[in-house]
C-alpha cells in the first residue's frame, strides 16, 4: 500500500536536527510521493533542494503564502516564473487569502493572489490554495479570474459540503488533513462522506495538525495514513482503496 501526501512542509526548521532520518522513515512506511509547497523565497529554495535530492519522491509548489505577502517584491512574479522552470515544480502555491493572522493587508493579499493565478494560467500549472477565515473572497477571486482553466486543490479544507461542491465545480480537489480526525471536526467528516472519492486528496500539512492518536506531537508525512484511515471509515471503504484513489487523484492533478 502506497500513499501520496499532497501537502507537507518537511523543509521547515522543525526537521533540521533529524530530516534525513524522518525522510527515511517516511519512505519505509509507504509514503511514496510528497509535494512540498513553497510559501516564500527561502522555502521555495529549500523545497527545490530536497526535490533534487529525492527526485522520484518529492515535488514542489512555488508561491507566496498570504501571510508572507509582505515579502512580495517587484521582481517576485518573474522570480516565481524562473523557479517554475524546474522539472520538480508541479504547482503554484501555496497561495490564497488568510484573514485570521492578518499579517499582510487584505488589498495586498488580493493583489498577489491574482498575480499568482495569472502566472499559473500562463504556465499551465494547478493551484494549491490556502484559505482561512476567507472562504467567500477566495472562491470569488478564483471564479473572477477563470481559475477553472487550470484547477488545483483546496489544501487543508475548512468549508462545508456546499462550499466543497462550489470548489469541485471550479475544477478543484478537496484535500483533508489530520484535523479531520479531531473530535470537533464534524463538518469536515460530513464533507468527506458527501463528496465522491474522485475529488479527494489527503495530506498532513506537516509539521502541523498531527492527527489523532498522536495529536500534540510533531507531524510528518508518515501520519497521512491516519487521514486515509478516517476517510475509509467514513466512506466504508478499505483503506487500500482510499490510498490507491487519492494517489491516482494527486498524480492526475500534478501531472506526475
Amino acid at each position: 500500500m502506497k500513499f501520496f501526501d499532497s501537502h507537507a512542509h518537511i523543509n521547515l526548521p522543525h526537521y533540521d536536527n533529524d530530516r534525513d532520518q524522518v525522510i527515511e522513515k517516511i519512505f519505509s512506511e509507504g509514503i511514496e510521493r510528497i509535494v512540498i509547497p513553497g510559501v516564500d523565497k527561502e522555502t521555495i529554495e529549500s523545497a527545490l533542494k530536497l526535490s533534487e535530492k529525492y527526485p522520484n519522491n518529492i515535488s514542489c509548489g512555488v508561491g507566496y503564502h498570504p501571510q508572507d505577502g509582505v515579502k512580495w517584491e517587484e521582481n517576485s512574479y518573474e522570480m516565481l516564473r524562473e523557479y517554475a522552470k524546474s522539472k520538480s515544480v508541479v504547482a503554484i502555491g501555496e497561495i490564497g487569502l488568510d484573514y485570521y493572522w492578518d499579517t499582510t493587508p487584505k488589498e495586498k493579499q488580493h493583489e498577489i493572489f491574482k498575480l499568482q493565478i495569472d502566472l499559473a494560467k500562463k504556465l499551465k500549472l494547478p493551484l494549491i490554495i490556502h484559505t482561512r477565515d476567507s472562504l467567500e473572497d477566495t472562491i470569488q477571486i478564483l471564479e473572477d479570474n477563470n481559475a477553472q482553466e487550470i484547477g488545483g486543490v483546496f489544501h487543508c479544507f475548512s468549508g462545508d459540503t456546499v462550499f466543497a461542491e462550489r470548489c469541485i465545480k471550479l475544477g478543484f480537489y478537496i484535500s483533508f488533513a489530520g484535523n479531520i480526525t479531531f473530535k470537533n471536526s464534524h463538518t469536515l467528516r460530513e464533507v468527506a462522506q458527501n463528496i465522491d472519492m474522485e475529488h479527494i486528496l489527503i495530506e498532513t500539512d506537516s509539521p502541523y495538525l498531527t492527527p489523532i492518536p498522536d495529536r500534540g506531537k510533531r507531524n510528518d508525512p508518515s501520519y497521512v495514513k491516519y487521514v486515509a484511515k478516517q476517510i475509509s471509515q467514513l466512506k466504508n471503504l478499505p483503506i487500500e482503496e482510499v490510498a490507491e484513489k487519492t494517489f491516482a487523484n494527486a498524480k492526475k492533478l500534478f501531472k506526475i
